[in-house]
């Protein structure tokens, strides 16, 4: 069988789905939670609660502040014990809800019931306030506030929907197991998606590593319509909106552009079932799946693990850090970030907690370029990283706006696959920082 993936670059890791045939389990609740006011991006959200408060979950506790912020709720019943700072898993102060849980009592908005709910009449506004009200953002990884990415600018048309199914970064399997299990509420969430955008036609994109969920989600497709089931190949980073768009309709989105500038709105399969849980049960967004997994760990899990849940936590419920841990990663071992601390939390984005080898955090040593073109090769988006290094560390952030830095994704797979073990991703970072401030600047 032909199956599609995009053109340019790409990498093959091993996939280490070590939790793929784990099904979902619901964490226990701790004695504390500090529920992060950015758990999106865009502006921070104003606490609308102070200490002393009684909440319910699902309360909302931090309004969105500004065009581009989410809401954010209570994933937890109890007493607000104070606003104070938290660190992020970079690191980086935030401010954060602190709430000591008390029993586990629900906004009685919310519908509880398992009943799944298909039809859905209400107008487009209302989806959409819905939607906003409920804090949903990209479950992906980019966390930007969906309300916003559903409404299409002026002088714009949305041709296709396409669902990222792809879950193409090594060892997560959150994705997976929520196609499995799931399947027909991520339908309905799409459904609703396309009611709001105006399109008559969606696309679900699957890596074929998953044929379980591409069986699953083709049987229950049946029964709605315009939306289809695309196997593609297993490459990375195909999980990125601009590699997707190629994939499954061989539109490239130009420089600088979005996908709607090819007619296209790309969302991720949780959050598709996040709207549907928003809309049909009026459940704002205050859990998600993380995958805890790792080489050295027993028992690979899926956990449906409230937001605000310290990391402490989590690994302590899920059989404690490996003797032989160098590391831990929040997300996966492409494009997660190395936790600082344990005491941070669970946020919108994070999707997994990997624990990661000692043998594997060694810092090899950096040797001179040998002109492979490697990096170049396996770019998705057609840049010269070995050009933008030299720029970085020269601190030509001019030659490196012109160089497009701001296209890099981030996905990693220049350092993947430099045998001389050059730093090109970080150099990057630096310079897409430092790029962006002087963009910023300029508009200013």
């Amino acid at each position: 069988m032909f199956l599609k993936t995009f053109r340019l670059g790409g990498i093959h890791p091993k996939s280490n789905k070590f939790a793929s045939a784990s099904t979902t389990k619901v964490l226990a609740l701790p004695d504390l939670v500090k529920i992060p006011l950015v758990s999106h991006i865009g502006a921070p959200s104003m606490p609308i609660v102070n200490p002393g408060d009684k909440v319910k979950v699902g309360q909302l506790i931090g309004q969105a502040n500004g065009h581009v912020s989410a809401n954010v709720h209570s994933s937890v019943s109890g007493t607000v014990l104070k606003i104070d700072s938290i660190l992020d898993v970079s690191g980086k102060e935030q401010s954060a809800v602190f709430i000591q849980v008390e029993g586990d009592e629900w906004d009685e908005k919310i519908d509880c019931t398992p009943d799944v709910i298909v039809a859905c009449d209400l107008e487009i506004p209302h989806i959409l306030n819905k939607i906003m009200n409920a804090g949903i953002v990209g479950l992906g990884g980019a966390t930007f506030p969906t309300h916003v990415k559903l409404m299409v600018p002026p002088g714009k048309k949305a041709e296709v929907l396409l669902i990222n199914g792809i879950e193409c970064e090594p060892y997560l399997t959150c994705d997976h197991r929520l196609m499995l299990e799931r399947g027909e509420q991520i339908l309905v969430g799409i459904s609703i998606v396309m009611k709001v955008i105006g399109v008559s036609r969606a696309i679900i994109g699957v890596e074929i590593n998953k044929k379980d969920a591409i069986e699953n989600l083709k049987g229950l497709v049946k029964s709605f319509k315009g939306i289809e089931i695309v196997p593609l190949k297993n490459k990375y980073p195909q999980g990125g909106e601009k590699q997707l768009i190629e994939a499954l309709t061989d539109k490239q989105v130009p420089c600088g552009g979005l996908p709607i500038d090819v007619g296209c709105v790309v969302q991720n399969v949780a959050t598709a079932h996040a709207v549907y849980e928003a809309v049909q049960k009026n459940k704002p967004l205050i859990e998600r799946i993380i995958t805890v997994t790792g080489k050295s760990v027993k028992s690979h899990g899926n956990y449906w693990v409230r937001i605000g849940v310290p990391f402490t936590f989590l690994v302590e419920q899920t059989g404690g850090v490996p003797h032989d841990t160098g590391k831990i990663v929040i997300g996966g071992p492409m494009m997660g970030r190395a936790l600082t601390s344990l005491e941070s939390v669970a946020s919108k984005g994070t999707a997994g907690l990997l624990y990661v080898q000692n043998e594997e955090t060694i810092q090899k040593q950096e040797q001179n370029c040998i002109r492979c073109s490697k990096c170049i090769t396996d770019c998705p988006m057609g840049l010269e990283q070995f050009l933008l290094k030299s720029q970085a560390d020269l601190m030509f952030w001019m030659e490196m706006e012109e160089s497009r830095v701001m296209d890099c994704i981030e996905c990693g797979c220049c350092d993947y696959s430099c045998p001389s073990n050059k730093p090109l991703l970080a150099a990057i970072r630096k310079g897409k920082q430092e790029v962006g401030a002087l963009i910023r600047q300029r508009q200013h």
